[in-house]
């Protein structure tokens, strides 16, 4: 029957339709117009005219994550082009509506999730890291983001003609179009800049401003035109200067010694916050254990400044670690770290110390595996050498991690031999699911679920936190000890929970100068064996490296000095398209531009910017003519690096399981 239906198709003009179902009729439709070219091409783009109206319009009242007025109209000829070019390479028009519909709604949709939890759209970035995002996933998510890269690619695949010639002209075309503006990225970035804007600081603002296709295509320029060539042995010489190398005055003075011997125990946590502040959400109880709240009054409510809100947390760990600050929107550890560098581990390691990094996620996760090496970790446990004995779904709870740190590192926390203990926590991330053993304790508001969630998953994460502390205090008293927030919590759509509690504006052009130090602040908490807890105010995490160095009497050269915070500095955060100054007088924003000149209150922190990022591309990415100025007449910089930075660390993975040396 069906092959009767076929062949009397191409014979019978197209009424009679209704009588069939919708499979054959759809089928004797496409056939039609595929056998009048003219028609196909208009009923092709018709279906992407009529797509495109349904999808914003969807998108707009499920995530209010479409374009702006100004922008539809490119936004939509963009949409239009892109199709007349997949379909001058489809099959027939049946696959090039599956194919081209089922990508267009994939981008869509993407950018719009996107949006709606991190306040972001979609950046070329996120294409390399998709990998990465898969393995936060797991259950029907994981499989929802599976089908979303798969269906598509195959679809695409399976709607070009790939025998016909007329598919490789419109490929060549694409790949000329682009490859022109990928091999002239600054005269193409000018362009593109001045017909559709540029607000870095903004990436919501500029999505609106241009649609996803132009502005995925406008940043992948911009990725491209910023990849600046590794800079010369004078530039850094005069970066040096402008940051007044070496740096002398001590935040804490330390004795002489150039060999410390304490432990160090940092505690980096996954999303921790104060949610008191969220007066809108109502919350039934303080989340927060009171023995957090009292260790953290004697610190006088110390806060981290983080270089990310709502995940990102590899670039969090690179300053932390490195002690250089990330303002750009990607992930560092993926393709800004391409040399092995004197970070604290390999800084540490140098004079005896053995470096710990514990994480119960996929060892790869973040490019951590390299990562952890070319800094100097000697010993990384990842998911597979705990045992995931208290999962909440797929996150082992902070209880178990800290348990089995212990087990393993407890012998060594009174022998001679000191220990970096680096632990990074994984529960407490999104989407905040919790076990039959941790019942929900705190109630919200109607309507304000994913708070309640957190603040429950925040309930217990703060008091195995503080069990932990506990006994790692009473059996290693004069450890030094830091723990923080990674970065605030994802807490629903544009912001959600924030701005209904007006910490936050809908999107960051709305964002006073406040703001912006709430969207990173996060608690930090520093204890100083038995001296206890030190004051630190706000302190950007990049500054913190240079701090711990000072207070284990490490004084040898070393690069984190060269960003460690002075007794009267100013606290300066970079972010993406801006960065703002903390001190005394309130916070000042200062958005980056390369048509005018700084404000007068900017000159200073943008210079020093300026030299931070010359020096940054030259350790972690260039010829490291910066670690040459770490030489002394007495030799310490073989001291200060350990060993030459060009050679990597043997990172032990699984040492519990019997070590695999990279």
């Amino acid at each position: 029957m069906g092959q009767h239906i076929r062949s009397n198709a191409h014979n019978r003009p197209i009424e009679g339709v209704a009588a069939l179902s919708p499979r054959d009729a759809m089928t004797r439709i496409c056939i039609f117009f595929e056998r009048h070219r003219l028609l196909a091409w208009v009923a092709a783009l018709s279906l992407v005219l009529l797509w495109y109206l349904a999808v914003q319009g969807a998108m707009g009242l499920l995530f209010n994550a479409t374009p702006g007025p100004q922008a539809w109209r490119a936004d939509l000829l963009a949409h239009l082009l892109l199709a007349a070019l997949l379909f001058g390479m489809a099959h027939n028009l049946r696959r090039f509506i599956l194919g081209t519909l089922a990508l267009f709604t994939t981008l869509t949709l993407g950018n719009a999730l996107k949006l709606s939890i991190l306040g972001g759209p979609l950046m070329p970035d996120d294409f390399l890291a998709a990998r990465n995002m898969l393995l936060l996933l797991d259950g029907w998510q994981l499989v929802g983001a599976v089908l979303m890269v798969v269906v598509p690619a195959f679809l695409l695949w399976w709607m070009i003609a790939w025998r016909r010639l007329w598919s490789w002209v419109n490929l060549g075309a694409i790949a000329t179009g682009v490859g022109l503006l990928l091999l002239f990225p600054e005269p193409s970035l000018r362009a593109l800049d001045q017909r559709f804007g540029d607000w870095i600081w903004n990436q919501r603002g500029n999505f609106e401003a241009r649609g996803l296709p132009i502005h995925l295509l406008q940043e992948g320029v911009r990725t491209r035109a910023r990849r600046e060539p590794a800079p010369s042995a004078n530039e850094v010489a005069t970066a040096l200067v402008r940051l007044g190398v070496p740096i002398t005055t001590d935040l804490v003075r330390v004795g002489a010694s150039t060999q410390p011997r304490r432990n160090l125990h940092m505690i980096v946590l996954e999303s921790f916050w104060d949610p008191l502040p969220l007066t809108a959400s109502k919350l039934s109880a303080d989340p927060l254990d009171p023995r957090f709240r009292e260790l953290w009054a004697a610190a006088d409510h110390s806060q981290a400044l983080a270089p990310v809100f709502g995940g990102y947390t590899a670039n969090t760990e690179l300053e932390i670690l490195c002690g250089f600050p990330v303002e750009r929107d990607n992930v560092f550890f993926e393709g800004g770290l391409r040399r092995s560098a004197p970070c604290l581990p390999r800084h540490l390691g140098a004079i005896g110390y053995h470096s710990f990094a514990s994480h119960p996620n996929t060892a790869s996760f973040w490019n951590r595996v390299n990562a952890y090496q070319r800094i100097g970790f000697q010993t990384y446990w990842s998911d597979g050498d705990f045992e995931l004995d208290d999962m909440n779904r797929e996150f082992l709870s902070d209880a178990s991690l800290y348990r089995q740190v212990l087990e393993r590192l407890g012998p060594r926390l009174q022998e001679p031999a000191p220990i970096f203990n680096y632990v990074l926590t994984y529960f407490g991330h999104l989407p905040y699911p919790l076990n039959a053993q941790r019942p929900p304790i705190i109630t919200a508001a109607e309507g304000h679920d994913t708070v309640a969630a957190y603040a429950n998953t925040l309930y217990y994460k703060s008091r195995e936190l503080m069990d932990f502390l506990g006994e790692l205090r009473q059996r290693d008293p004069d450890a030094l000890v830091v723990l923080f927030g990674d970065h605030l919590p994802a807490l629903g759509n544009q912001f959600g929970g924030y701005r209904e509690s007006g910490l936050l504006a809908k999107d960051r052009a709305a964002f006073s100068d406040d703001m912006f130090r709430t969207l990173v602040a996060t608690p930090l908490i520093l204890i100083d064996g038995r001296r206890g807890v030190l004051s630190l105010g706000d302190l950007p995490l990049y500054q913190l490296p240079g701090l711990v160095l000072r207070l284990l009497g490490d004084t040898r050269p070393s690069m984190m000095a060269w960003t460690a915070p002075t007794g009267d500095s100013a606290a300066l955060r970079p972010l993406p398209g801006l960065h703002f100054v903390s001190d005394g007088q309130g916070v000042r924003v200062c958005r980056d531009s390369a048509s005018e000149d700084p404000p007068a209150h900017c000159t200073d922190s943008t210079a020093w910017l300026a030299a931070i990022r010359i020096l940054m591309r030259d350790i972690f990415g260039g010829a490291q003519h910066a670690l040459r100025h770490l030489t002394t007449p007495t030799g310490m910089r073989a001291a200060a690096l350990g060993e030459d930075p060009g050679t990597p660390t043997q990172l032990t993975l699984g040492e519990e399981r019997g070590p695999t040396r990279l």
